[in-house]
């Protein structure tokens, strides 16, 4: 992005607990991040790595009780989305702030249109009449790939694929213009080819409504080609943020490692087994004062076994949450234990 543009989404140290009768569950611990107006910015980590919590936690989503969000502030246009009344951050939520929901085959009621559930919200937080809310539906549908706009808005959710179904949730989320549009694994589970024309289709939407996009995945390769920017998450952690092509030429936290090494490449000069990581994402009862990663590293030292590291900085724009980057560390690294991943 240019230098000097302004943020638009500012989170820190952001945290989420789930207090349930099995004990407490620390999902998102100390996130901070920021979001650039007209930036996608790329949240990859396997599944329990907090992504989605974190999405959640931003927009009020989650059921309060067992979730607790703290922290913060989680600053959106001068506001602290943390402090706001339930009344205010609803209005803020689907309004300035669009969001795609993970699973496509039941976010939509199977028993309204789709074009009444983009109608909806267009009344709700632009006021527009029936009839200028039902024309505008049409644009929408038109403006995400949906061919017969006019004619699919009496459609109902069943009558239609998972790619389109996939493009109605687009239109909703953007219906208001918002100024950030945070997108829950959008693509997940859909033909390549379709990914690939949805992932077009939010370029183009970004360089002609100007909107920043948090983008929430699994698949490192997604960003490759979408990002700017990408934070890297693992025990509800932010353990790597770069640029995108600084984190896929050079990534310097393990867990990076690990997961670009699990991507399949398009090509190979001999067949070779797919590299696996070992092990599950921790469920942290506690919030984490040692290495989350460390019983998976392939390079762990003691003091991954005492300490949680904080984020070096390692390049210009990049930093990474590991021993293995402390500047301190490293004339003392040979003589340090190493212990087995």
């Amino acid at each position: 992005m240019p230098e000097g543009t302004p943020n638009v989404l500012e989170v820190r140290n952001l945290r989420t607990v789930f207090r349930t009768r099995a004990g407490s569950f620390h999902a998102v611990n100390d996130v901070s991040f920021t979001l650039k107006a007209g930036e996608i910015l790329g949240v990859v980590g396997e599944s329990g790595s907090g992504k989605s919590v974190l999405a959640m936690s931003l927009l009020g989503l989650l059921p309060s009780p067992p979730a607790e969000v703290s922290g913060g502030p989680v600053l959106f246009e001068g506001q602290d989305l943390l402090r706001l009344d339930p009344e205010a951050l609803r209005s803020m939520r689907g309004g300035r702030i669009g969001f795609v929901v993970q699973d496509r085959m039941t976010a939509l009621n199977p028993v309204l249109t789709l074009g009444f559930q983009i109608v909806e919200p267009l009344r709700l937080h632009l006021g527009l009449t029936r009839r200028q809310a039902r024309a505008r539906a049409a644009e929408l549908m038109a403006q995400v790939g949906i061919p017969d706009a006019h004619r699919r808005l009496d459609d109902y959710p069943h009558q239609v694929s998972g790619d389109l179904r996939q493009r109605v949730l687009f239109a909703i989320a953007l219906a208001c213009d918002p100024t950030v549009l945070i997108a829950d694994e959008p693509t997940a589970a859909l033909d390549v080819t379709i990914q690939a024309e949805i992932h077009d289709l939010m370029q183009e939407l970004r360089q002609t409504l100007g909107i920043a996009v948090l983008w929430i995945t699994q698949d490192p390769g997604v960003v490759a080609g979408l990002a700017d920017r990408v934070i890297v998450m693992h025990g509800g952690q932010v353990v790597e943020h770069a640029p995108v092509d600084a984190l896929f030429a050079d990534p310097r936290h393990p867990y990076t490692q690990a997961l670009l090494a699990s991507v399949p490449k398009a090509r190979v000069e001999r067949v070779r087994r797919l590299a696996v990581m070992e092990g599950q994402p921790p469920v942290l009862r506690t919030p984490p004062d040692v290495c989350t990663f460390r019983d998976r590293c392939p390079h762990a030292y003691d003091v991954c076994h005492r300490l949680n590291p904080q984020r070096y900085p390692v390049g210009e724009g990049h930093d990474a949450a590991c021993f293995l980057s402390d500047p301190g560390l490293a004339p003392q690294r040979p003589q340090l234990e190493v212990v087995d991943g």
